[in-house]
């Protein structure tokens, strides 16, 4: 036999060996015996196998100080197999059913993070987003010195900044839209400000700032004759704050120069 064969063949009686093991332990009577082998599957990565185990001792030790030990641990079993859902909802149980437990600093972190890590695309539905958020924010209220508040901070912020991102989707579909069945630069224009006023320390703010003043200039080139001076001269304001907020722009050359037409027509 080859080396190569001989390495197969021990691994594949480890294997054997290893799953003739777990079988026992599903059939095991001792509660003990399986939190302690569910703790070593849980640290060798094998998450399936330490949920399995755990959720068989989960009643046994209901009731006991072990039982917030095994909900813990299950979150975190849920957490290793990538199942957020399923994670968040055992940690918020553990919040529930442990509110001054040994685990709850993680747990509510937890939640959040689960949240985080299972957010939609922009272009969807964003309640977890938002549930995100609102679970950080508490965390960050009751933990502000946690270990953990740098990285709910910092996934906070992103969070914020996909809400941010979604508005921005909405008022670009309004800009491009155009005079269709109505004045849809407004709606954009309106879209975009709520969103800078909503999320302030957003990082599409150049973006959204741009598409205000197009949306201005826009309604300018747009508007009937007994309106186009008042909206020249918004949007020529409009201009001098972005240049003023963004004076390196890579839109800067674009916003010259419609800082230049509104000059004229205002001349």
């Amino acid at each position: 036999m080859t080396k190569k064969g001989l390495i197969i063949l021990i691994s594949i009686v480890f294997g054997l060996a290893s799953c003739g093991e777990y079988q026992q332990l599903l059939k095991s009577r001792d509660p003990d015996l399986k939190y302690q082998k569910a703790l070593q599957y849980f640290n060798d990565e094998q998450y399936v196998k330490a949920q399995t185990l755990l959720d068989d001792i989960t009643t046994y030790y209901r009731g006991t100080d072990r039982s917030q030990d095994v909900l813990a641990y299950l979150a975190r079993c849920y957490m290793g197999q990538k199942d957020y859902v399923s994670a968040s909802e055992y940690y918020q149980a553990y919040i529930r059913n442990y509110p001054k437990g040994r685990y709850i600093i993680e747990a509510r972190f937890q939640v959040g993070h689960c949240y985080y890590l299972n957010v939609a695309d922009a272009r969807l539905d964003q309640t977890d987003t938002k549930k995100g958020i609102e679970f950080f924010t508490q965390f960050v209220e009751y933990y502000p010195d946690s270990p953990y508040a740098e990285q709910a901070y910092k996934e906070m912020g992103e969070l914020y900044d996909n809400l941010a991102y979604k508005e921005y989707l909405n008022a670009k579909l309004y800009y491009n839209l155009g005079t269709y069945l109505g004045n849809n630069y407004l709606s954009a224009e309106i879209v975009a400000k709520n969103a800078l006023k909503d999320y302030p320390t957003n990082k599409y703010q150049e973006d959204l700032s741009w598409l205000i003043l197009q949306a201005k200039y826009q309604q300018t080139l747009n508007s009937v004759d007994t309106k186009k001076l008042d909206r020249a001269r918004d949007t020529e304001d409009e201009y001098y704050s972005f240049i003023t907020e963004y004076p390196e722009s890579k839109h800067r050359n674009a916003a010259e120069r419609i800082g230049k037409e509104m000059k004229k027509l205002l001349e």
